[in-house]
This record gives C-alpha cells, structure tokens and sequence, in this order.
C-alpha cells in the first residue's frame, strides 16, 4: 500500500503557521512603528510648543528692562533671568549681541548652537529651532531675535538649549512596552494558526487517506462532506469520481473475467475434440507412406496443424491458469545443471546449444516450469536466432539470485520489438502471419519467472544476437527444508 511521503518542514500545515507568524510579527512590528513614531511625534511637539511658549514670554518680560548697547556683564545677567523663567537645570540660555556672547551656564550649552540655527535666527527674524543630538543626549535648541516696541531686530539673539532626555525615556518605554507585546501577539497567532490549520487540513488529510486506499485499490472509500465552501466541492467532487471509477472498474473487471472465462471455457470444450483429432492425425501420418501423394501431404498437413493447434490450447489454457490466480509452484529440491541438460535432452537439442553449466547449483524451483522457461528461450534462439546458441548457468557470489542466460549470435531483436517480446501473441515478423509458433511462449515463460518471483529480460547482444537473461531468487535447499 502507497504510503504518504513525510513532510517535514514543507508541509502545508508548517506553511500555514509560518504565514499566519508572519502575518502576526510584520503587523506587530509595523504597528509597534506607527505607535512609536506617533507617540514620539506627539511628545516632542508638545514639549516643543511648551519650550517656545515659554521662551517667547521669558523673553519678553527680560527683553523690558533690557538696554542696548550692551556689555557681557548685562548679557549675563539677561541670560541668567531667562534662564530662571525658564526653570529646570537642564536649560541653558545663551545670548549673543554683535560679537559678545554670554551663557546662564558657562560650561555647556555654546557649542550647540549650530550654525544653521545661527542663520536662520538671524536671516528670518523669527524663531526658529533645531533638534540636536551630542554624546547621545538629545536636546532642543530654540532661538528667536529681540526686537524692542515692534521695531527692527536689535542685534540681541537668545537661545535655549532644553534637554529632551525625559520626553526620550517616555517614547523608549511606549517603544519597550509594545514590543514585549509582539511576543505573545504572535504566540497567540501561531495558536490561532494552528487550529486555522487544523480546521481547513483535515478534509485536506481525509482526501489524502482515500486517495491512498484508493490507490492501494480500496475503490469504496468515500470523504465526508462538510459544509458548502471550496473544501466541501471538492469532497462531494472526489466522491463523484470515486463512484464513476468504481463503476468503470467493476464492469472492466467483469468483462475481463468472462474474458477470461470465455478462453478458459474454449480451451477446455476443445480439449476433447482435439484429442480425438490427434489419434486420427497420428493414425493418417503413420499411414501417409502408403497414400497417393496428394492425400499423403494432405494427411500430414492435418496432422500438423493439429499438433499445432493442440499446443496453442495447452498453451491458452496456462495463461488462463495464470490469470485466475490457479497457478501454483510445486517446490523440488533440484540440481539446475542436471535439469537443463534433461530439458534439452528430452527435446533433442544438446548438439545444438553450447552451454556452461557448472554443477552444485541446487534450489527450491518447479522444476516442471523451469522446464517450460529453458525450452521456450532456448526455441525462441534456435528459431528466430543464427547459430551458436549459447546457455549458461550462474549463480550469484551473495548467494541471493541464480540466472540463465541464453544468447544467439543472429541479427538480433528490433528496437520496438524490446518492449514488447513478451506481450501476447506478438509476433516480431508481422508480416508472418502463421508461423511454427503461438506468440505465447516468451508470455508464458515470464509468468512462470514471476511466479518464482524473477523475471527475464531480453536485450541485444553488442557483438550481434540477441539474450533472454532469466533470473530467478535463489531458495537454497537447507534453508527451505528447515
């Protein structure tokens, strides 16, 4: 019986899983994304927004009591109350006036100011900002230009420099907490897909077993229909099929049966009267010396045919022995050197057949159908082949199988003649259309090899000639009779 292949890691079900994962982590992880970039965004802007609101309005309030020109000091102290309105220690002010620079905290903050915010500061006279990011520490750097009652820019430009480290850890642990989700997001999706799986494979495996059994020739096997989806078509499709198989088989089967019946039943009304026929035919051909000529041909042309036709009986009869499953070996212990030399004795063929046949080959065989084989191969070279027809007798070192080997030296078999030397009554001179033998022959030799459990092939020689090589397992005589 026809058994499933394994399936490993590309079977539907690992496919199914591994999809519906995939589906689970690439949305997970795009969500966790837009989660991120969203909540950032959101923390970022209203930070931003709370930085220049302030800023503006520090500034505003510092900027009234504020005169210029001024030196470094007032740019110190100006920086120092922005700073103060500000709040937090993690703000820096830092003001410039023409080429004075001063800072609400002289160890950090200048140099993170950038140049571009420099310039933009100066050149669009409004504020303007920029994230930075040194050492890793994110910051948020503001700069506007002071104007005094609406009028032109002074020269004074402030700047703030606001640390983003807590707004940072905030969207760090969005971005912890919907990551730690992904894992069982996508366990919960491989559950998920299991049963998926599970739900949508199992008509899928039942169809499967059936097409098993009905590959192994269990034709009644049947799937159950479920529901109305694609699944369901195919179920009630199969069983559609099944049922047109079954029908189509058990008639060709019936029609093969009284075929066989017919033959069998033929072989066997015609077994009386041919018996008859032969005793006359032997009788006419002893006697055809003392006939006129014509009669004398007339009467062995008879007995001819009739031998003929007797042997194509005996021989339908065998195949129909073969085709109801009645033919059965009857086990000998035999010496197979001495049994070919009997086979081709009995026949008159040893002058006309070279043979190697070493002694001690002993097996369990019918010696009655190894008989049939070696005198059918051996015929079919005599025939069809040219001289020297050789047979030889070997048997295999491992001990497992014994062959017989019978070559020509004549022409050989045509190519499409290969495929088909044992069919049944093929004949390969169609254009022959009686010849000395049925077509049977080589047909029955290899029935009686596979009932032995062998078979023969045939195949052309390169040196010319054709050889039937029979190979029959080898049931050694002390194993069988134990």
């Amino acid at each position: 019986m026809p058994r499933a292949r394994p399936r490993g890691l590309g079977g539907l079900r690992t496919r199914l899983v591994v999809a519906f994962v995939l589906v689970a982590l690439v949305s997970a992880v795009t969500a966790t994304a837009l989660a991120y970039r969203e909540s950032r965004t959101a923390v970022l802007q209203r930070k931003q927004d709370a930085v220049r609101s302030d800023f503006r309005n520090r500034v505003e309030q510092a900027a009234a009591d504020f005169d210029v020109p001024a030196d470094e000091v007032a740019l110190t102290r100006f920086a120092g109350i922005v700073a103060d309105g500000l709040g937090g220690e993690d703000t820096v002010v830092v003001a410039t006036y023409r080429s004075r620079t001063a800072s609400s905290d002289t160890s950090a903050g200048r140099s993170w100011i950038t140049p571009a915010l420099r310039e933009a500061v100066r050149t669009r006279n409004r504020m303007s900002f920029q994230r930075v990011d040194r050492h890793g520490r994110p910051c948020l750097v503001v700069g506007t230009p002071v104007t005094f009652d609406g009028a032109a820019p002074s020269g004074l430009d402030v700047y703030a420099v606001t640390s983003l480290r807590a707004e940072s850890e905030d969207t760090a642990g969005v971005l912890d907490a919907v990551r730690d989700g992904i894992v069982p997001v996508v366990l919960l999706a491989a559950v998920l897909a299991l049963l998926a799986a599970g739900t949508v494979l199992r008509p899928v495996r039942e169809l499967g077993r059936a097409t098993r059994r009905h590959a192994a020739g269990d034709l009644s096997s049947r799937v159950r229909v479920r529901g109305r989806d694609e699944l369901g078509d195919l179920a009630r499709d199969f069983n559609e099929t099944a049922d047109a198989l079954q029908a189509s088989v058990a008639e060709l089967r019936e029609q093969d049966a009284r075929a066989k019946r017919f033959v069998a039943d033929v072989s066997h009304e015609l077994r009386t009267p041919l018996t008859a026929m032969t005793m006359v035919a032997t009788v006419l051909d002893e006697d055809a010396g003392a006939l006129p000529p014509d009669a004398a041909r007339a009467a062995r042309t008879v007995s001819a045919e009739t031998a003929r036709l007797a042997r194509l009986v005996d021989d339908l009869m065998e195949m129909s022995r073969f085709d109801s499953g009645a033919a059965r070996l009857n086990l000998t212990a035999t010496d197979l050197a001495e049994a070919v030399r009997a086979t081709l004795s009995l026949r008159a063929l040893t002058d006309r057949v070279r043979t190697a046949l070493p002694d001690g080959v002993r097996a369990l065989v019918d010696r009655r159908r190894v008989d049939v084989i070696v005198a059918n191969l051996v015929g079919n070279a005599l025939r069809h082949g040219a001289p020297p027809v050789t047979l030889t007798l070997a048997a295999d070192p491992a001990g497992d199988w014994i062959t017989v080997e019978v070559a020509d030296h004549g022409p050989g078999l045509p190519p499409e003649a290969l495929t088909h030397v044992f069919d049944r009554f093929y004949k390969a001179d169609t254009a022959r259309t009686r010849s000395e033998g049925s077509g049977l022959g080589t047909a029955i030799a290899l029935e009686n090899a596979r009932l032995h459990g062998g078979t023969i092939e045939a195949a052309n020689r390169p040196g010319g000639g054709a050889v039937f090589t029979l190979r029959l397992p080898w049931r050694h005589v002390d194993e069988g009779t134990r």
